[in-house]
């Protein structure tokens, strides 16, 4: 009795070895990929072809059809991705996943010569070692994702050797016994409910995959017949991660899980109704003894076939799903700002938040913009479209920012980690921007309701100021958008310019005071607009330093703008020049 606790222990170490190190190679991949795979996936259309392609190499790379089925869930639950284009990539992922099983075969080499360097436990010690080195001793975070692919790659097949070593007392029990034992699965149905359930329990079909492979191994008494209905299995148990992701999202998102499992269970279905009179025509070559490499043919021909076969039906499946989960008439579909299940994938999701930080960059500049035109020039339905968006630009602050500290704390690269802060730091200065949208309207409607008007001389330097003032939030927001540093090194000195224009329009407003050309309240509401305006051009320029520092891994800003402005800055001080003449007051 103790004997066979000391194996199941075994067993269960081993898997949990296994579990552990493919979730540790998947990590090192998807950090090691950057945004990659999120640019990739982005590029999947209702084109169920390319999707195909994109959700096998996705797969591939991060090694988790399972990963990426809750990717997708995430990414239709905030209305990024349509549920139509899902359909490509969880088809693709099945094919994807069929890699692990080659790689896992290899433990079958029986070979002693010199393609026994080929078998994992012969270079699966030294890529650890290798690994472990990288992890320690690298000062690059790159190398030390590298260590913890080639790290991870090792512990996964060390605990391949451990459960095969654990499965070893099989292979001595007598022949009839463990004939007997087994019999069970030469019924398809039984095999195809084992391989599901197990796979179900341990949440991965590559883990699963891999005890089978051991298990032939090890005993060499599991036929093609007793492997391929519990490779069926597998296929329907992997859906039980999807169908966890699925719960608390909005109908399209659970409509991705529900075409997930749709796909496998019709597949399966109908592959098996094949398999059963089969059974009969082939059965000499079922009651063969299937090895390793056996497995993973077998289970790389079921998941192309089955996508082949049901690769035309896309737009049927889709339908299928819309009529499962069925909307509620007069309910609208909310989406999430951004699904916390991306955070699973760090990479991935730092790259939907840079382009939640665009899209908030966009908002802020026409809430800007549209407000510097309303003084003077008074719209009381444009205000309110004004305040609507800046709204808006409330919400993305909190749930980008709670989103982004969030993020922060996950093992990140070192372009990842820099990504994150400089969006941290811009959200704030975006935000700002449409807080100054709201206090220029205020300005504007004072005017319009109190009837002021300013001379001549004022309006004319007050429209240079506009110009001036629309242009840096423009390219500013353009140099954000685009990631270029030399747009963002330009902002500066034209922000210098800015306030040397403000400086100006305040100092010649006193002097018309002193002669009795404007008013106090002239005044009043003069340095409330040009108070905005200046504060408008500081954000802008935080915005560009926090872009340049994010690149020199510094977030001195004083010292910046201080080295920036010094007089040995001939660069600086040739476009500030050139913006003082182009913005030159009358």
């Amino acid at each position: 009795m103790t004997s066979i606790l000391i194996q199941v222990f075994m067993l269960l170490g081993g898997l949990a070895f296994f579990l552990f190190g493919m979730n540790v190679m998947s990590s090192g991949l998807e950090k090691l990929s950057g945004g990659k795979l999120q640019s990739t996936l982005n590029k999947a259309t209702n084109n169920t072809a390319k999707s195909l392609v994109l959700g096998a190499g996705i797969t591939i790379a991060i090694q988790s059809s399972s990963a990426l089925t809750v990717m997708l869930v995430g990414l239709v639950n905030s209305g990024i991705m349509s549920l139509k284009s899902t359909v490509g990539v969880i088809m693709g992922s099945n094919i994807g996943t069929t890699l692990t099983a080659w790689i896992t075969s290899l433990t079958g080499i029986e070979s002693d010569g010199p393609i026994a360097l080929l078998k994992p436990s012969s270079f699966s010690p030294l890529l650890a070692f290798i690994g472990i080195v990288l992890t320690m001793m690298s000062k690059s975070n790159k190398k030390r994702d590298i260590g913890n692919i080639l790290l991870g790659f090792g512990v996964l097949m060390f605990g391949m050797e451990l459960m095969g070593d654990a499965m070893a007392p099989i292979a001595n029990l007598p022949t009839e016994t463990f004939a007997k034992v087994i019999s069970i699965f030469n019924n398809p149905i039984i095999g195809v409910l084992v391989g599901a359930i197990f796979t179900g329990v341990i949440q991965s079909s590559a883990a699963s995959v891999a005890i089978l492979q051991n298990l032939a191994h090890t005993t060499g008494q599991i036929s093609y017949g007793m492997a391929i209905p519990i490779i069926m299995g597998q296929n329907i148990g992997t859906c039980v991660t999807s169908l966890i992701s699925s719960i608390g999202v909005n109908k399209n998102a659970k409509r991705v899980a529900c075409i997930h499992i749709m796909f496998n269970l019709i597949g399966t279905v109908i592959v098996l109704l094949l398999y059963i009179p089969a059974y009969f025509i082939l059965s000499e070559f079922l009651t063969t003894n299937i090895n390793t490499f056996g497995i993973a043919i077998c289970h790389s021909i079921f998941n192309v076939f089955t996508t082949l076969l049901l690769l035309p039906f896309n737009k049927l499946l889709v339908k299928l799903a819309n009529i499962i989960i069925k909307d509620k008439k007069g309910i609208e579909e909310q989406y999430t700002f951004i699904d916390e299940r991306l955070l699973n994938t760090p990479a991935f999701a730092i790259q939907e938040c840079t382009h939640r930080c665009i899209e908030m960059a966009s908002k802020a500049e026409t809430c800007i913009i549209a407000a510097i035109n309303l003084c003077g020039n008074y719209d009381e339905r444009r205000a309110k479209d004004i305040i609507k968006i800046e709204d808006d630009i409330d919400m993305y602050e909190d749930k980008l920012g709670t989103f982004l500290v969030k993020l922060s704390k996950s093992e990140l690269s070192d372009k990842d980690s820099a990504e994150v802060s400089k969006m941290l730091h811009s959200i704030g200065d975006f935000e700002r921007l449409g807080d100054h949208a709201v206090n220029l309207i205020k300005v504007a409607q004072e005017m319009h309701e109190k009837n002021i008007s300013f001379t001549a001389d004022a309006n004319a330097d007050l429209s240079i100021a506009r110009k001036a003032l629309i242009d840096i939030v423009t390219m500013t927001v353009n140099a954000y958008t685009t990631g270029d540093l030399n747009a963002a090194n330009n902002v500066e000195p034209l922000e210098q310019v800015i306030d040397f224009i403000i400086s100006t329009i305040k100092s010649r407003h006193i002097s018309r005071l002193k002669v009795g050309e404007c008013t106090i309240e002239h005044g009043f509401v003069l340095n409330d607009m040009l108070t905005n305006f200046e504060r408008v051009s500081d954000h802008c320029s935080n915005i560009a330093v926090t872009m340049i520092e994010v690149v020199q891994d510094s977030y001195d800003t004083h010292e910046y703008l201080h080295a920036l402005k010094s007089i040995d800055n001939e660069k600086f001080k040739e476009k500030f020049k050139e913006y003082a003449m182009q913005y030159k007051l009358s």
